[in-house]
């Protein structure tokens, strides 16, 4: 794993214009040397302000997943975690209210980035977060009832990983709070929180002192 190439490509993300609808700042996560990659879907409108990403509502509700998941506070796995998404400004508000989603050459502007991540980090565990975020890491559009809950094989951008996705953590959702995404949404976790790399690299970084 290179450091040097990650903090590169964040100067490079930092500086990024190609797309002329998005909201700046560019929000990424820290320079975590880390296997294990979780890849959310946009920052919303308050993630550039704290310049980082899940850092409003759908923030707490995840951290809350990964302390449910691992038992490590919500610092402790943003040192172990390293945190990228599809893309990485804020898309605007749609006409009919929400989060405008991203147009696809927008996800295409961003997936270099994403690219030059995988090859700096060699992830061995990918956790993305929301429909868009696993249709762009698994290719899967289809119902998160297919794919929610189980521990997948991809090769993503050239490395072969496993795959835990979660659903989106945002108030609006309700897809997780109902049967069956909230027995699915229970597993996955469990499956996340026994996973080797996720518990070896909480151990690792010294969020834990043991296994959750």
């Amino acid at each position: 794993m290179s450091k040097r190439a990650l903090t590169l490509l964040h100067n490079e993300l930092d500086a990024c214009q190609r797309c002329p609808e998005m909201i700046g700042p560019v929000v990424h996560g820290a320079a975590v040397m880390s296997r294990v990659l979780l890849v959310g879907q946009a920052p919303g409108p308050h993630e550039g302000k704290f310049s980082k990403p899940f850092a409003w509502t759908a923030g707490k509700t995840l951290f809350r997943w990964f302390m449910q998941a691992t038992g490590a506070e919500e610092e402790a796995i943003r040192r172990s975690v390293y945190f990228a998404a599809v893309n990485r400004c804020f898309p605007g508000k749609a006409k009919g209210g929400g989060d405008r989603r991203p147009s696809p050459p927008e996800i295409a502007n961003c997936r270099p980035f994403l690219a030059g991540e995988v090859a700096a980090l060699k992830p061995r565990l990918v956790i993305p977060v929301g429909t868009m975020a696993i249709a762009e890491v698994l290719g899967h559009t289809g119902q998160l009832t297919e794919v929610v809950g189980k521990v997948l094989q991809a090769s993503y951008h050239g490395q072969e990983t496993d795959v835990i996705a979660l659903p989106h953590p945002s108030g609006a959702s309700t897809w997780h709070k109902r049967e069956p995404g909230m027995a699915l949404l229970a597993h996955a976790l469990e499956e996340l929180g026994a996973h080797e790399v996720m518990r070896g690299e909480l151990q690792r970084l010294g969020a834990v002192s043991g296994t959750a």
